[in-house]
């Protein structure tokens, strides 16, 4: 049996057969949580044994030359270890068959299978290139929907070359929801370009503290700007500021530094890393974190990374699809809650939920000045299944976010009977600061050391000047204590406030922080907390959203 599947992967590998999905790695989304960070989640391999008669059905309509059979049995998995309820509709047999092509300048796009219902659209493609491309990585100029109005609507893409296959597999998500049961859209590629990663070395030298200027004037990159900070458990923070010549390259080019050692092999980040964080003048700015005595180990060499485009082939890909909720209907349903949560109340409440069979996206509407829900890790409990919610900001209203869940090893059809709880653990709440001032006095390029409280936490601070800035590092000896999230002082009754020069995740381990208050020129300065974080890693909050049948 496993020899005759393989026989008809072989067929549809020729390009006079059936063309399945290939997908290339995203570039153009290296902004999110999953791209932005140098920890990867394992890829979840999903098992493929069936039940015999099963498996002669799948071939079967294979054998029929159905081609649905490509995208429900070849392994998607490895494009969709984020997206999670996609794979699961797929084992389900969910879905929306399209199975359209279109080729142009020997590359071969074909949309597989569609996805529309109440909380988004995902398309499943491949895109087949010509052999001199094969392997390689591309993106593209423009990817996205177009309506019967020719207006763009634009997603997420990434994709993945699969070596088997000879092909990218990839899918495409954005937000956008039909407000009917169907809808005539178009799906359009332009200019699809080869890209790759480029080098050059960095003469940088991680023993000087002083600002390291480089000239870079190549790939639409003007400078990157090097600089260390230590850390606590003997680490280094290396921060490196790039401007660009060309703001196309802008969120797009993913520069960073890599430390190369004396065997010529890349030295790893002791922590997570933060790339592509933009400032206000469409700088970007990294922060990587090594251990002290690898990145200063004698030997070790610094080189500038980043992606640039080796080709570009142009033309416009498009298919007209006409898709449908129908597909996924079955288990789909929406939900006013208005369920109210701890704290001040009227101040927080779950105000809605849309469950589909592929994610549930909760809600969380806040009121006042400020809000921030003050947990960080949440989960949903769907019948005794724990499905993990990410956090998605809400364009528009700031006051509220959303929680979305995949669904995982949850069958569509038993979801309206299913009980719903959601639980929410590890909160971080916010303080502000008191009107306490922190006197730093002799201040000059060597630093200094003073201990303050506030809430009854010890707080550790050291502050100095280089290159003609003032740091001020705050750090608390107290788990418990979250950090301090921001300084400031007082220029007549106006607040100055310093710029954060290292960011860790809101609600992590590390509570030290860093303000510099740039061209400084004083010895002495009275600086106040503006606010502050705490722990209480064990709160778990429980809330109720929906009763069992």
């Amino acid at each position: 049996m496993e020899r005759f599947e393989k026989k008809i992967k072989n067929e549809m590998k020729e390009p006079d057969n059936i063309s399945y999905p290939d997908f290339d790695q995203m570039w153009n989304d290296i902004q999110q949580d999953e791209l932005k960070t140098n920890g990867g989640k394992p890829v979840v391999i999903v098992p493929r044994r069936r039940k015999r008669f099963a498996l002669i059905a799948g071939l079967t309509v294979a054998l029929l030359a159905t081609p649905v059979y490509g995208a429900l049995t070849y392994d998607w998995s490895n494009i969709l270890s984020y997206r999670e309820g996609i794979q699961t509709a797929l084992e389900q047999g969910l879905g929306q068959s399209i199975e359209q092509s279109v080729t142009k300048n020997d590359i071969k796009l074909t949309v597989h299978t569609a996805f529309l219902d109440d909380n988004r659209t995902v398309l499943l493609y491949s895109l087949k290139p010509g052999t001199s491309w094969a392997g390689k990585e591309v993106s593209f100029e423009q990817i996205g929907l177009k309506d019967l109005k020719g207006n763009l609507i634009e997603g997420r893409y990434t994709h993945k070359w699969n070596d088997e296959l000879g092909m990218f597999q990839g899918y495409f998500e954005t937000d956008w929801v039909a407000k009917g049961k169907t809808a005539d859209v178009e799906f359009v590629i332009e200019n699809i370009k080869l890209i790759g990663d480029t080098s050059q070395p960095i003469n940088y030298d991680p023993n000087d503290p002083n600002k390291q200027v480089f000239q870079v004037q190549k790939g639409g990159i003007g400078s990157v700007t090097m600089e260390t900070f230590e850390q606590p458990e003997d680490k280094v923070l290396l921060r490196s500021t790039v401007t660009f010549t060309n703001p196309e390259m802008v969120g797009k080019s993913w520069v960073r530094i890599e430390a190369i050692d004396n065997t010529n092999k890349s030295i790893t980040e002791a922590e997570t890393s933060y790339f592509g964080t933009r400032t206000a003048t469409g700088e970007e700015v990294n922060r990587q974190i090594f251990k002290s005595d690898a990145l200063r180990e004698e030997g070790t060499k610094f080189q500038l990374t980043y992606v640039h485009t080796l080709e570009t082939t142009e033309g416009n890909w498009s298919l007209n699809l006409a898709l449908s909720k129908k597909h996924l209907e079955n288990g789909s349903f929406k939900e006013v809650l208005n369920i109210p949560l701890v704290d001040v109340p009227g101040e927080r409440e779950i105000r809605e939920m849309t469950v589909t069979p592929t994610q549930v996206r909760l809600i969380i509407e806040g009121r006042g000045r400020y809000y921030t829900f003050p947990y960080r890790d949440y989960q949903l409990d769907v019948g005794g299944t724990l499905l993990t919610g990410r956090v998605w900001s809400i364009e528009g209203k700031p006051n509220n976010m959303e929680l979305r869940f995949e669904m995982t090893g949850i069958d569509a059809m038993s979801l309206v009977n299913q009980p719903m709880t959601f639980i929410a653990k590890r909160r971080v709440d916010e303080a502000d600061g008191d009107n306490n001032p922190i006197r730093l006095t002799g201040i000059s390029a060597e630093p200094q050391n003073l201990t303050t409280h506030i809430g009854g936490y010890p707080i550790s601070w050291t502050y100095y000047m280089k290159d003609n800035n003032l740091y001020v590092e705050s750090l608390s000896s107290d788990s418990t204590f979250g950090g301090v999230v921001q300084t400031y002082y007082l220029d007549g009754k106006e607040r100055e406030y310093g710029t954060p020069a290292m960011l860790g995740i809101f609600g992590d381990d590390n509570n030290k922080n860093m303000d510099v208050y740039e061209n400084f020129d004083k010895t002495e300065l009275d600086i106040f907390i503006s606010n502050y974080t705490t722990h209480k890693r064990d709160d778990v909050l429980r809330v109720p959203l929906k009763h069992g049948k």
